[in-house]
C-alpha cells in the first residue's frame, strides 16, 4: 500500500514536474489567479527563485494584481501582465528590482517568468505564462512558477497584434489574485 503511494507520487512529480506536487501540498507557495474565465492556480518555486517568489506573495497580499491589465499577449509566445502601477509594461511596484535568479528550469507551456528589461536585475512586479515553449529565454530570465490548472483559462485571454508587439487594447484583466494559504 505504501508503496504504491510512492509511486503514485514519483509518477506525478515526474509527469509534472516539482512544481505541480508543490502547488497541490503547500498553500503558502500557491498562487490562485481568477481571470473572468476561469481560476489558474500557479505552483510558486521558492527552490528556484526565492526572492522572486516572495515579491509576488507581498504583492498578491496587498492586493497590488487586482484588476491590473494582461498589457502584452502574443499568441504562441506568452501573456504578460502584473503592472499595478501603469497598467502598459512601463510600471512596477514600490519596491526595489529583484536580482536576476536565473536556473536551467526550461520556459515550456504553464511556466510562470519574470519579465524584466534588458538588464538582468531589473524584475519587479511583471509576470508571463508561457503559452507555448520558449527555449529561448532558458537561462536568461527568472522561472518562478509553473500553472498546474487554469491554463484553458490563459489560453482564452485577449491576444495583442503581433506588428505592436502583443500591446492588447481593451486588455482583459485579472480579477484577483491570492495566496491560497489566505484564502477563506
Amino acid at each position: 500500500m505504501t508503496g504504491g503511494l510512492v509511486l503514485a507520487l514519483a509518477l506525478m512529480v515526474a509527469a509534472h514536474g516539482p512544481a505541480a506536487a508543490q502547488g497541490k501540498s503547500d498553500p503558502q507557495n500557491t498562487l490562485y489567479l481568477e481571470t473572468t474565465y476561469g481560476r489558474v492556480v500557479i505552483a510558486l518555486r521558492p527552490d528556484l527563485a526565492p526572492k522572486h517568489v516572495e515579491r509576488l506573495k507581498l504583492l498578491a497580499r496587498e492586493g497590488y494584481y487586482n484588476n491590473v491589465p494582461f498589457h502584452r499577449v502574443i499568441d504562441g509566445f506568452m501573456a504578460q501582465t502584473g503592472d499595478g502601477q501603469f497598467g502598459n509594461g512601463t510600471g512596477g511596484s514600490k519596491y526595489p528590482n529583484l536580482p536576476a535568479e536565473f536556473s536551467k528550469t526550461p520556459f515550456k507551456r504553464g511556466t510562470v517568468g519574470m519579465a524584466r528589461s534588458s538588464a538582468p536585475d531589473s524584475a519587479n512586479s511583471q509576470f508571463f505564462i508561457c503559452l507555448d515553449a520558449a527555449s529561448f529565454l532558458d537561462g536568461q530570465y527568472t522561472v518562478v512558477g509553473e500553472v498546474v490548472s487554469g491554463m484553458q483559462f490563459v489560453d482564452q485571454i485577449k491576444k495583442g497584434s503581433k506588428a505592436n508587439n502583443g500591446s492588447v487594447s481593451n486588455p482583459d484583466r485579472i480579477v484577483k489574485m491570492q495566496v491560497a494559504a489566505d484564502v477563506k
